[in-house]
């Protein structure tokens, strides 16, 4: 037994992904009880750890900007999966989902990772140093992202609702995914320097770490996609736990979506927040932004393929609060990256704006 306990210890980060998906393979499609949900979450917060682990190992074999980009992505595409399985299977219960998902990870990403890791490096060294010039142009695409897909569909007046037409969705959906393929080039081949870590005073305590082999390269990337899945479908399982609790507590059906974000970006977060503790806050703020960014660039195509095959409408115009908030959060974000460097206020004011988002989500 001992020397099991060694093995797991020391081996953690490889056992944990393999443990998630074993647990999220024998607990699918089946009625939960208690215990089970108590085994299920367990193997959630395992399967995040690992994730983010994972994550760095990736990141420093390839080095930034890939590597927050390849974090970004990977959990983007599962969670596209599971918005559009879950938009699929419920119909018009899921009307509004994709809106509600997606501006959700957008104030979470925008202000409560940002805002963290800014906290984070400005506690430590009194300034979160970044680069004005990358930061700048990532929060301009989210900003562009947001307004054609969330919150042009509440005034357009060719369908009833906050609903595109056919035509709209379809231009919605090629502006966003061109946008965005656009923005991964800048990032990665025309300037990447603008998004590289800001080399200001002492070196992050990283940066003597040994490489990984091509191998460790490899098998950490194989174990990030696995870790990830477990995330999303263990988020998924414990949901209707989830929902179950909400409605005992006579909160809103979109705190769920809210939830759920919050757990399918916990790897972001950790990853984000560790980076930021290294003096690296432009990789923290390259997550953010990017996985904001992913997230509308590549859901918004994805429901726009599904619509073919989901029936009733498909909700993606904002209401007055939440376009409220989005506009704070563009105007706040802006003045934050301008001078590209940040103070404890800057990372506090986007955590009262994230604390005002989760309030009005369960205090409409």
């Amino acid at each position: 037994m001992k020397v099991m306990i060694r093995i797991v210890c020391r081996y953690w980060s490889l056992v944990i992904p393999l443990v998630a998906a074993l647990v999220l393979a024998v607990s699918w499609g089946r009625d939960l009880g208690p215990a089970v949900v108590v085994l299920v979450s367990a193997a959630l917060v395992g399967a995040v750890l690992s994730a983010v682990s994972h994550a760095e190992v990736v990141a420093h074999k390839v080095g930034e900007p890939f590597g927050s980009l390849i974090l970004a992505v990977a959990v983007t595409i599962i969670e596209v999966g599971l918005i559009v399985t879950l938009m699929l299977s419920s119909g018009d219960k899921a009307a509004s989902l994709a809106r509600d998902t997606v501006f959700a990870a957008v104030m979470i990403t925008c202000n409560g990772i940002l805002g963290l890791s800014l906290l984070v490096a400005a506690a430590r060294r009194r300034l979160a140093v970044f680069n004005a010039e990358g930061t700048g142009g990532a929060l301009a695409t989210v900003a562009t992202l947001a307004t054609l897909s969330l919150v042009l569909p509440t005034f357009t007046t060719s369908e009833p609702g906050p609903v595109f037409s056919a035509s709209q969705l379809i231009f919605a959906a090629t502006a966003s995914l061109v946008l965005y393929g656009v923005f991964v080039m800048v990032q990665t081949v025309r300037h990447p320097g603008d998004f590289l870590p800001v080399e200001d005073g002492e070196q992050g305590d990283d940066d003597h770490d040994e490489m990984p082999t091509r191998k460790q390269a490899f098998t950490s990337l194989a174990l990030l996609l696995v870790a990830l899945v477990g995330v999303v479908g263990l988020a998924k399982l414990v949901s209707p736990s989830i929902e179950s609790g909400i409605a005992a507590a006579g909160l809103p059906a979109s705190a769920v979506g809210v939830v759920i974000a919050l757990l399918v970006l916990l790897p972001e977060t950790i990853a984000a927040v560790r980076a930021a503790r290294r003096e690296r806050v432009q990789i923290s703020l390259n997550l953010a932004l990017g996985s904001a960014m992913a997230s509308i660039g590549l859901t918004i195509p994805a429901i726009a393929l599904a619509s073919i095959w989901i029936e009733g409408p498909l909700m993606l115009g904002l209401g007055a609060t939440q376009m409220v908030l989005l506009a704070l959060t563009v105007v706040v974000g802006a003045l934050t990256v301008v001078p590209g460097r940040a103070t404890l206020l800057q990372g506090c004011v986007h955590l009262v704006l994230f604390s005002a988002f989760v309030f009005l989500a369960v205090s409409p």
